[in-house]
């Protein structure tokens, strides 16, 4: 297996946690390089449901390396909570997980100034109110973000948590009230000690297993119109979810990516707020949420459905340089007479097929759709690619050639088995 970036193709949830976990099979190292627990990856194996929001899904599998990069804002309490959690269902937690020394931390202030700035009238983002903005506002502020290695030198963690706690005040009212500076002291203390094992310089041990041939996935959060430099600023996240997050969240170089693997849902989801062109705001849009389980695994938000855009793929498939596919919850359209497809948006007399980045012109856009057959058939139980309908390989095949590049894996069922391998 080549080094391969795993990346979502449109607003996120479009199934990278079971993606990555299938792949993991073949892989030595899995490693994120963005978000925080603004996202959760959902892994189903046989009966039972994992749902990360920091580890990576690697490590429901055993004797791999699973890294949480530099780029990655972390609430301590939280990763904690979550290595508890999988400890007690039985997933071996130990030197198979490690932290990098220099990720910031989401401090519990960052929450309640979240709270703050989301709420201004006519300023809704729609965020998950995780403190996941406000932490990296301060990573790039320099002076204020924190990061872990500080909590090893309890002088300097002080004195930037007196900083913060003073600084902050302007935004969130009787903060002081809210937020005790000696709590926060003696519980990262612990919270230090907790981790200190899984603490290390990450990029310099990927750097290392690189030079040693081994085989790494790259395993990333949200997807690429959240990216906060390309998707639909200002409705994104605070980082880049693309293929350029992946050399500055873990300390890499370019070369170290052989393969991009777009993940692409069949059918269309964001949640929050921002433009959507191909959303159905009708029964057949609470048709693929409820047989899609289109809720958010971090927030139980139900998220806003729609048809397949290809003008969102194109655009993906352009930033990140993708070199295949993978297409998921394709099951989800089984009951579909019609499966419609957007290839192109119409703009008062104009035909738009780039993705514009003004949003004023994107809320305004019609899509102008294709018509595909469908399959009217179950293929839950479907074993390869020989198996489909006629119909659904055609729509498998329309995508690939629409984006120019080949369908790797397909999806067919949340369950590890519910899944067709095209290339190797």
């Amino acid at each position: 297996m080549a080094n391969t970036l795993v990346v979502g193709a449109q607003w996120g949830d479009e199934g990278k946690g079971k993606i990555v976990d299938f792949l993991s099979e073949k892989a030595d190292i899995v490693a994120r390089y963005q978000g925080g627990t603004n996202a959760g990856h959902t892994i189903v194996i046989g009966d039972e449901k994992f749902i990360m929001h920091l580890i990576p899904s690697g490590i429901l599998h055993p004797n791999i390396q699973c890294i949480i990069g530099n780029g990655v804002v972390i609430p301590l309490e939280s990763l904690i909570k979550e290595m508890d959690g999988l400890i007690e269902r039985g997933i071996h937690i130990g030197e198979n997980l490690l932290i990098s020394d220099r990720a910031h931390l989401i401090m519990p202030y960052h929450p309640l100034m979240e709270s703050v700035t989301d709420s201004r009238e006519g300023r809704k983002l729609g965020t998950t109110l995780r403190g996941i903005g406000p932490a990296y506002m301060d990573k790039m502020n320099r002076l204020a973000g924190i990061r872990i290695v500080d909590l090893f030198d309890a002088e300097l963690f002080e004195e930037k948590l007196d900083f913060n706690i003073q600084s902050k005040l302007q935004f969130v009212e009787n903060l002081q009230s809210k937020i005790d500076k000696n709590t926060i002291l003696k519980q990262y203390r612990e919270y230090a000690q907790r981790i200190k094992p899984h603490v290390a310089d990450t990029s310099a041990i990927l750097h290392n297993a690189i030079k040693r041939g081994k085989r790494i996935l790259f395993e990333g959060a949200q997807g690429t119109l959240l990216d906060v430099d390309f998707g639909t600023y200002p409705f994104v996240t605070s980082s880049n979810t693309t293929v350029g997050g992946v050399c500055t969240g873990l300390g890499i170089g370019p070369k170290a990516i052989d393969e991009v693997m777009g993940i692409v849902k069949a059918y269309t989801t964001r949640v929050g707020e921002g433009p959507f062109p191909t959303e159905l705001s009708n029964t057949l849009g609470e048709h693929l949420r409820q047989k899609g389980a289109e809720f958010g695994a971090t927030t139980g938000r139900p998220r806003r459905c729609g048809w397949l855009d290809l003008v969102v793929l194109k655009y993906a498939a352009r930033i990140n340089g993708l070199t295949s596919i993978a297409l998921t919850k394709l099951d989800v359209l089984d009951e579909m007479d019609i499966i419609k497809v957007c290839v192109a948006y119409k703009h008062k007399s104009n035909i738009i097929t780039a993705f514009p980045s003004n949003l004023r012109i994107l809320y305004e856009c019609e899509p102008i759709y294709e018509d595909l057959p469908g399959w009217k058939t179950d293929i839950s139980e479907a074993k390869n690619y020989d198996d489909l309908p006629t119909q659904a390989q055609q729509y498998v095949e329309f995508i690939a050639e629409q984006l120019e590049t080949e369908s790797a894996v397909i999806s067919v069922g949340p369950g590890r088995a519910q899944t067709l391998v095209l290339s190797q």
